[in-house]
C-alpha cells in the first residue's frame, strides 16, 4: 500500500531543499508581484492535458522557494512556529492513513487515541483544580477536550457552550487585548452586541468588570495576548466571575504552552478556574496546523454538540458499544490531528517540552534585554512569554511600518507589528528553539540600517 510512497518523499525533501536553498532567507524577496510573478511561471497551465510526472517536484520547490520560512530565525513576526520533524512525519502517516473522526468505523484506532490525550490534557488544564480540592476530596467536574483547528474555533466553541449553558440572552465580555475571533464568534452565533472594556495598560483590570450590565455573562480573559503576549490577571478575574456567576472563557492559545514549563506555569495561576479554555499547540507545541484544543472544566457541557445522524452514529449502534464520535466537533469530516501530538508528547516528554518553552522564554528575556542596552532601541516592556515589542529610538510611526516592510521586500526579516500605548512598535515573537544570541544581533543591525534617518 505505501511502497509508491517511498520515491516520493526523496522527491519531496529534495525539493524542500533546493526551493529553501533558492530563497537564501526567512521570505523570498520582492515582495507580492515578484512573488506572484515566479509562482505563475512554476504552475503554468493549472490544469494541462497531458499530465507532468514531475509536477510534484516542480510545485513543492516553488512553494518552498516562495514560502515564509519559520524555522529560519529572522522569520519572528508572527505564532507561527517551525515544527518539530518527528510531529511533522506523523502528520505525514495520518495523510496516508486518511482516517476520518466522525464515526468509529473510519478511525478505530484514531478515535481511541483522541480519547485518551483529549482527557490527559484536560488534565494538565485543569491540574490546579484537583489539587485545589486536597485531602482526599475530589472534583464534582469531570474534564474532557475536543480538538479543533485553531483558536478561532475553539473561542467560537467556547462562545457556542455558553449559548448552549446560559441561554441565547448571554453577553460576551472582553478586553480591547481579545483576540478579535471573540467578539466575532459573537456576532457569528447572533449574541447580543458584547461588552468590550478598554485596555489601555495591555491587559484587563477585574475593576473594570465590576460595573457590568445584568443578565447573564460570559467574560473571557487571554493568557498570552497577540499584540505583546500578555496575561490578564487570572486569579482576580476567576475570582469576580465567581462572585458574579458569571461563566469564564480563557483564551491560552498562545500562552497555554506554559503549563509544560514547572519555571512558567506559575504565569498561568487560576487557569484551572475557567469553564473553558482555548489552547493551540501549533504555537508553543510547536506542531504542523493545526493542533487546537478546546479544554471544558465540565464534560457535561459537552452534551450540548451532540448531533444524531443515523448512517454515523445510529441509536443501535450507539447502545451496542460503538462509540460516538458526531459530538467531538462540529466538522463532520475531520483528520486525526491528534497523532502528530500524541507522538510529541511521548517522543519528547514533560521534560524535553519543557525545555524548547524555556528556552524561546530565556530567548526573548535576552533579546529585551539587547534592546533595552542598545541606544537606537526603544523596549517596550520586559517580554512575560516570548514576544518582545521594540522600536527604533525618535522614529515616527510612519518610520517603523516602513522599516518592516523593506526588510520584508527585500526578503531579509519577517517582524511584525504592534500598536499599543497610541504607538507603532516592531514585533518579535520567538518561537524558534535553535535561534541564537547572534541571530538576534544581526537582526537588530538590519532594523538599524533599514530605518529611515
Amino acid at each position: 500500500m505505501h511502497t509508491p510512497l517511498r520515491p516520493l518523499l526523496d522527491t519531496v525533501l529534495e525539493a524542500l531543499e533546493e526551493g529553501t536553498r533558492l530563497r537564501g532567507g526567512p521570505l523570498p524577496a520582492g515582495g507580492p508581484p515578484k512573488v506572484a510573478e515566479r509562482m505563475r511561471a512554476a504552475v503554468g497551465d493549472v490544469f494541462p492535458d497531458e499530465g507532468d510526472p514531475e509536477a510534484l517536484r516542480h510545485l513543492v520547490r516553488a512553494v518552498a522557494e516562495g514560502a515564509a520560512d519559520p524555522a529560519h530565525p529572522l522569520c519572528a513576526a508572527h505564532l507561527h512556529c517551525p515544527p518539530l520533524a518527528v510531529a511533522a512525519a506523523a502528520d505525514l502517516a495520518v495523510s496516508v492513513l486518511n482516517p476520518s473522526m466522525d464515526s468509529w468505523d473510519q478511525a478505530p484506532a484514531a478515535s481511541e487515541l483522541e480519547a485518551l490525550v483529549t482527557r490527559a490534557l484536560a488534565n494538565e488544564v485543569y491540574a490546579e483544580a484537583f489539587r485545589g480540592a486536597g485531602n482526599g476530596a475530589t472534583s464534582p467536574h469531570r474534564p474532557d477536550a475536543l480538538i479543533t483547528t485553531g483558536g478561532t474555533e475553539s473561542n467560537q466553541l467556547a462562545l457556542l457552550l455558553a449559548r448552549e449553558t446560559l441561554g441565547p440572552d448571554v453577553r460576551l465580555v472582553c478586553g480591547e487585548n481579545a483576540h478579535h475571533s471573540l467578539p466575532r464568534s459573537a456576532w457569528l452565533l447572533g449574541l447580543p452586541a458584547p461588552v468590550i472594556l478598554p485596555t489601555p495598560n495591555g491587559t484587563l483590570d477585574p475593576a473594570a468588570l465590576e460595573t457590568l450590565p445584568p443578565g447573564p455573562l460570559l467574560i473571557a480573559a487571554t493568557a498570552g495576548t497577540t499584540d505583546a503576549g500578555l496575561i490578564d490577571p487570572l486569579p482576580e478575574i476567576a475570582a469576580l466571575c465567581a462572585h458574579r456567576g458569571a461563566r469564564l472563557h480563557i483564551d491560552a492559545a498562545y500562552g497555554g504552552g506554559l503549563l509544560f514549563s514547572a519555571r512558567h506555569q506559575p504565569k498561568l495561576t487560576g487557569l484551572s478556574a475557567a469553564d473553558t479554555v482555548t489552547l493551540d499547540l501549533h504555537k508553543l507545541g510547536w506542531q504542523p496546523v493545526a493542533a487546537g484544543l478546546l479544554a471544558v472544566r465540565d464534560e457535561h457541557d459537552l452534551a450540548a454538540l451532540h448531533h444524531r445522524a443515523d448512517y454515523l452514529n445510529a441509536d443501535d449502534d450507539t447502545e451496542a458499544g460503538l462509540p460516538d464520535l458526531l459530538g467531538r466537533s462540529l466538522r463532520t469530516t475531520r483528520r486525526p490531528d491528534v497523532l502528530k501530538i500524541a507522538v510529541t508528547l511521548q517522543t519528547l516528554g514533560r521534560t524535553g517540552l519543557a525545555a524548547l518553552v524555556d528556552q524561546v522564554c530565556e530567548q526573548a528575556r535576552e533579546f529585551a534585554q539587547a534592546v533595552d542596552e542598545h541606544p537606537g532601541f526603544e523596549l517596550h516592556a520586559p517580554p512575560t512569554i516570548s514576544t518582545v515589542l521594540f522600536r527604533p529610538a525618535g522614529a515616527t510611526d510612519d518610520a517603523v511600518a516602513a522599516v518592516r516592510r523593506q526588510l520584508l521586500e527585500d526578503g531579509r526579516a519577517v517582524l511584525g507589528r504592534a500598536r499599543t500605548a497610541n504607538r507603532l512598535w516592531l514585533k518579535v515573537t520567538l518561537l524558534n528553539p535553535t535561534t541564537r544570541p547572534a541571530d538576534l544581533a544581526g537582526l537588530l543591525t538590519l532594523v538599524e540600517g533599514s530605518t529611515p534617518r
